[in-house]
């Protein structure tokens, strides 16, 4: 294992420590228990959002607190989920007054640990909690970690609009049902070409021989559907991308938000070339690309590998996708 880390049980903390040091401006750092809160927060009046998770997929969650999006986070451990006290102490931090969201992936802790967070400040601080569970992995049903669909690449669009929603003001119940209408409207699908390596276990999750390839894989190296021979980046798109399409299904007409996500260890030119095809197929079928966000946006450590989101959008969608967000990991027109 060669990784620049000291102990693997500090990881977390000395992470979490280097992001206090590197946005003052934007975030502050509660270690024990861990969570990230924007600098401004709590913001009176405003609904506060609040998203977390295992280590390890950064920049989501930390990377995305601050104006315009979270307003709170709670890392886990690496591919672990937050505990109930994280969750709890960081909604009561973000309390305005307003009531608090708290948009959660579709793993069995996370779901688990949110719930008995809300119940905890809804009952010790009288704060008003709604949750949003996101669940838009079409590769598997069910997962060594899920009753039903993985929440994966759709958890960073959800959180972009809905942040974006709370930034100007929007009632709870309002952006509550935004986040819903996000999730029911979009799609993900993953692919791994290599495994990875959580730091306290030393080795690799799976192993992958050289010229093969998971599809449908998780982003904790879940098993996805099919493990195979490698292909071309174009097959490879193929494969993604059908089941998508299929899956609400996208029609001739439809506006979406393309996503191309890396998992950490693939270089953004092949990215770009996963993009193409997937903007083409999408051309083909009259499926216009409004926007599109490509990078490593939620990831599996050094996991080399891509995922597929598409969202379909609408007027208000585009609008909120486009309000200016400033966050350390990811800023425009703010």
């Amino acid at each position: 294992m060669k990784k620049l880390i000291n102990d693997p049980e500090n990881v977390v903390t000395e992470a979490l420590q280097g992001m206090a040091a590197a946005h003052p401006d934007l975030v502050r750092v509660s270690l024990d228990p861990a969570y990230l809160v924007r600098a401004d927060a709590p913001i009176a009046g405003k609904v506060g959002v609040v998203s977390g998770g295992g280590s390890g997929h950064e920049p989501m969650h930390g990377g995305f607190v601050g104006r315009g999006m979270l307003d709170a986070a709670c890392p886990g451990a690496v591919f672990t989920s937050p505990t109930p006290d994280q969750v709890q102490a960081a909604t009561q931090a973000v309390d305005g007054g307003a009531g608090v969201l708290h948009i959660v992936k579709n793993y069995t802790g996370d779901v688990a640990n949110f719930e008995m967070a809300a119940e905890l400040a809804e009952a010790e601080g009288q704060v008003t909690v709604r949750s949003v569970v996101i669940d838009d992995d079409v590769a598997v049903k069910d997962s060594l970690y899920t009753a039903g669909r993985r929440g994966v690449g759709g958890t960073v669009v959800a959180e972009k609009i809905v942040g974006a929603a709370a930034e100007r003001g929007d009632t709870l119940d309002d952006i509550a049902a935004l986040c819903e209408r996000v999730n029911a409207n979009v799609r993900s699908m993953g692919m791994a070409l290599t495994s990875c390596t959580v730091p306290h276990a030393g080795e690799p999750t799976f192993t992958l021989g050289d010229d093969e390839m998971e599809i449908g894989i998780g982003i904790h190296g879940e098993p996805g559907r099919e493990r195979m021979k490698l292909e071309t980046a174009d097959r490879i798109v193929a494969r993604l991308l059908e089941p998508i399409l299929e899956d609400l299904p996208f029609t001739s007409g439809d506006r979406t938000l393309l996503f191309v996500n890396g998992m950490g260890g693939t270089p953004l030119i092949e990215l770009y070339i996963v993009f193409r095809r997937a903007a083409e197929v999408l051309g083909e079928r009259g499926i216009e690309v409004t926007r599109a966000f490509v990078g490593d946006w939620i990831t599996s450590l050094e996991m080399a590998g891509t995922s597929i989101t598409l969202l379909k959008l609408d007027e208000e969608m585009v609008d909120l996708w486009d309000a200016p967000v400033l966050t350390p990991a990811m800023r425009k027109g703010a």
